[in-house]
């Protein structure tokens, strides 16, 4: 069994909004997706995680032809929810959904972890204050990504994994920007990588990346991996 990942795939199969327009490495991004991913191999037993970005839809209705995309591919996919992820419900909600439309290869990382092989696979979509920090809303955002996080890991913890591996769409960390909370949550609980998305284009220059206080930060945006999803195990 193999554990990839990847995050951003802003995929727009049935919403006129494809990433081509930026041009450069996104023109052409759904075949290098379909390249990518063919090229991985992926087998029924392996899984991707995909870091949140996953689909342009507004809502599940309008997503369900990324989903489907997805689900045509071998093995187990997660997916953590990104900031344009505006189709995102409860997970009850989307695993009704997707039970509704024969989805049967994806489920969710949130709230929740996952045991593969003795690997912990932990996480949530993070926040992110971009602008000045203080903001009331931003507070209670991240409070609550803390707790998510935090539940993640002790879960599995609690599950007897050997490894704990967090994937987040946020950055903690981003040019002079950290986010010491999270990356004391990551520290605490001693995960071994943090991988994350978000970044595109010229932001991947200020992408924090390397060992930090023992954990191994790595982003994972489609556009920085060249859509071929990388091997976390």
């Amino acid at each position: 069994m193999a554990i990839y990942a990847m995050g951003d795939f802003h995929l727009s199969e049935s919403v006129p909004k494809p990433m081509d327009v930026f041009g450069g490495v996104w023109r052409g991004y759904r075949q290098k997706i379909i390249d990518g991913l063919e090229a991985v191999g992926l087998k029924d037993e392996d899984v991707l995680v995909v870091a949140g970005d996953f689909s342009w839809g507004i809502s599940l209705k309008e997503s369900l032809a990324d989903f489907r995309f997805l689900d045509t591919y071998p093995g187990k996919k997660l997916l953590l929810k990104g900031n344009h992820d505006l189709w995102w419900q409860t997970v009850r909600k989307m695993k009704g959904f997707f039970a509704e439309n024969g989805i049967k290869t994806i489920d969710f990382l949130h709230n929740n972890c996952y045991i593969y092989e003795g690997i912990g696979l932990c996480g949530t979509r993070g926040w992110f204050f971009e602008e000045e920090r203080g903001d009331a809303h931003d507070r209670k955002m991240l409070s609550r990504e803390m707790i998510r996080l935090e539940k993640s890991l002790s879960d599995a913890q609690k599950a007897g994994a050997e490894r704990l591996y967090a994937f987040l769409h946020y950055p903690p960390m981003y040019g002079s920007y950290r986010c010491d909370e999270m990356i004391d949550i990551l520290r605490r609980y001693r995960v071994k990588r943090c991988y994350y998305g978000h970044l595109h284009g010229g932001a991947h220059a200020l992408a924090r990346q390397g060992v930090y206080d023992g954990v191994d930060y790595r982003l994972i945006a489609a556009d920085y991996l060249h859509f071929l999803p990388v091997r976390v195990d």
